[in-house]
């Protein structure tokens, strides 16, 4: 013979009044109406086939059934508390474990953990290197800093924090063998790229309206890396000039070790913070919106720079532009 539990609201709304001694003090408590309590207890009444409670002057009062149960449901509802408490308490203690490319991690992260673990202690980070290029596959990752371009999948939550901008950087003596003004010129150079992003180039020449045909022959002499660390010390080294996220070579380009005649453009990607589709919905989302806010923040004065940089460069091209015009000009007079 089955014996079927009643609903668990019912033996909440009992729990309640039983402890309480009063259907009006549990309804306030679990914030239902006097009637919903009620009809819970009726039906508990009508499950075991015996009455719970009993009028005891105005109030009322457990009957002996109600006594037995009362044990029962007490201690189970004291069980649950205490299960759920320690699942929250393991959940909001537990470490925050943020996976990230590594080129993105050792240039851009290191630098500011110190900042951002005075900043956000409660946080507890974790840092651990990307398993995959595609950000929000790592299972075991609170959540993922990554660049990747829309559109994004379905059930994945994301923070935009900026948009990319990538640029092309040189050792200063190399770039002082270009012409500025002009980014054709960087074509007769040695081109660096890595093989994780091929369409960097293509994306940046055809920004500053160069001929694909010639990208290409001059990316068919480059050389190619595994690595983005290793493309900028190349870059550093003098050996050719490299192409990268700006937000990775920032620091290169304030120390002069790098610099950026060209400026910087923007690509479709979008540097991102994903949480996994697995991830539990109420508590990762409240631990990642601050570590958001805080990158939101870090990324403002690089986002600025950039934006004034590419501005320069634009007016210096405008500039050359209207000395060559004038010279044109005075030599035809």
């Amino acid at each position: 013979m089955q014996h079927s539990m009643p609903p668990l609201s019912a033996l909440r709304a009992f729990e309640a009044t039983a402890r309480l001694g009063s259907v009006t003090a549990a309804a306030d408590e679990l914030n239902v109406t006097h009637g919903a309590v009620s009809r819970q207890l009726k039906s508990l009444d009508d499950h075991f086939g015996v009455a719970l409670f009993a009028k005891a002057g105005r109030g009322i009062a457990l009957t002996p059934h109600g006594e037995k149960l009362q044990i029962g449901v007490g201690e189970a509802f004291d069980r649950l508390k205490d299960s759920c408490a320690a699942l929250k308490r393991d959940v909001e203690e537990a470490p925050f474990t943020l996976a990230c490319p590594g080129s993105l991690l050792a240039r851009w992260l290191i630098p500011r953990l110190d900042r951002l673990h005075r900043e956000l202690p409660e946080l507890k980070l974790k840092v651990v290197v990307s398993e995959s290029e595609q950000p929000g596959t790592q299972t075991d990752a609170s959540a993922t800093l990554a660049f990747a371009e829309p559109p994004w999948p379905a059930g994945v939550e994301v923070f935009e924090l900026m948009a990319e901008q990538i640029c092309a950087v040189a050792s200063p003596q190399l770039a002082a063998q270009c012409d500025a003004t002009n980014p054709e010129s960087l074509l007769a150079n040695k081109l660096l790229y890595t093989s994780s992003r091929p369409q960097a180039w293509p994306q940046w020449a055809s920004a500053k309206e160069l001929e694909l045909a010639q990208l290409e022959a001059a990316l068919s002499k480059g050389q190619g890396f595994d690595h983005l660390y290793y493309l900028m010390e190349a870059a550093v080294a003098g050996l050719g000039i490299a192409i990268a996220p700006r937000l990775l070579v920032e620091d290169d380009l304030k120390s002069g070790r790098l610099v950026a005649p060209w400026g910087s453009i923007q690509t479709p990607a979008r540097l991102c913070l994903w949480l996994p589709s697995q991830t539990n919905v109420l508590t990762q989302p409240r631990r990642s919106e601050p570590l958001a806010e805080w990158l939101k923040r870090e990324l403002i004065v690089p986002r600025a720079e950039a934006e004034k940089e590419t501005l320069q460069v634009l007016q210096n091209q405008d500039l050359m532009q209207q000395i060559m015009a004038s010279s044109d000009t005075h030599n035809r007079g």
